[in-house]
């Protein structure tokens, strides 16, 4: 058995198309096939559910590709270990993020890079779910994202920060505003499917209010571009301004409860192997003051106002 051959299962059950996943390991197709059924022999029983096209896997083959992803997930973490012998951590920290988490991420990325040159740093934006399945399957070395989420099983956390919501608006205000007085505003809001609309949601309901957005975007991004239009005020999380900021002509007012919302946290999956990477991305974490940078940025625009 070859490690290979266990990459080339790996993609396949990610990609789900023959094609797809030779294109990712930068094979042939046929060679893949031919390398799956090659360890079909070796083990001897069938993995793979073929028909005209890729149909899933045998019942066998999710129990190999379990094996698969944790002796992969163990050579990596060799490979880490080594290299931290030699003196310096090398390969790539697998890291995903909430989309609403993004922005803040770079205070995490960034002085990880300066301590550790020699790492790259893959980061994906990712839904609560598949955060949850791929820390499982070994498919990521730590994630970013609200540690109060259900779904979260078998995982260390860590606090970073607990968000804070702020009306972002262009409308003459109160030093603070309701979340009744915020819903009467025309608004633009991240789409229902967000994790962090669905919470907003919630305190607007606490009031007695329900906000009905005139436009709705599945990122922070597109909100803000929709916001540089100056029609619409929003309710945003106060991490997002560490990239995005306060846009000409508008202000941040605090909304008057809760004081914080969620926390935010990295989550690593609590199983064997570890990885090497993740730990030193916990090191960083613990000393990066997450928490107080964003607050005393958040206190910079309000007395800015």
């Amino acid at each position: 058995m070859l490690l290979r051959q266990l990459e080339y299962l790996v993609a396949l059950a990610r990609e789900r198309h023959f094609a797809r996943a030779a294109a990712a390991c930068y094979v042939s197709q046929p060679s893949l096939s031919a390398a799956i059924r090659k360890l079909e022999r070796e083990l001897d029983v069938p993995i793979v559910r073929r028909g005209r096209r890729f149909e899933g896997l045998t019942p066998e083959g999710e129990r190999v590709l379990a094996w698969a992803h944790r002796i992969l997930a163990e050579r990596d973490a060799l490979r880490q270990e080594l290299s931290l012998m030699r003196g310096g951590l090398s390969g790539t920290l697998r890291v995903g993020v909430i989309p609403t988490a993004l922005t803040a991420a770079s205070l995490l990325t960034t002085p990880f890079c300066e301590r550790h040159p020699g790492v790259r740093v893959g980061l994906e934006s990712l839904s609560s779910a598949d955060i949850t399945r791929r820390l499982a399957a070994f498919e990521l070395d730590v994630a970013m994202t609200y540690l109060d989420d259900a779904t979260l099983h078998h995982v260390r956390r860590i606090p970073l920060y607990e968000e804070r919501y702020m009306l972002l608006t262009r409308e003459a205000t109160a030093p603070t505003v309701s979340w009744a007085g915020a819903a009467a505003l025309p608004l633009c809001l991240l789409s229902p499917r967000m994790r962090n609309r669905r919470i907003i949601d919630e305190y607007f309901a606490a009031e007695g209010a329900t906000a009905t957005p005139a436009v709705e975007s599945d990122t922070v991004a597109g909100l803000y571009a929709l916001l540089s239009a100056g029609r619409w005020s929003s309710v945003i999380s106060h991490a997002w301004l560490h990239m995005f900021g306060v846009p000409p002509g508008m202000r941040v007012v605090p909304l008057r409860r809760p004081a914080h919302g969620p926390r935010v946290g990295l989550v690593v999956a609590d199983h064997e192997p570890r990885s090497v990477l993740a730990g030193a991305l916990l090191d960083i974490a613990r000393e990066a003051r997450v928490r107080e940078s964003l607050d005393e940025l958040l206190e910079s625009h309000l007395t800015a106002r």
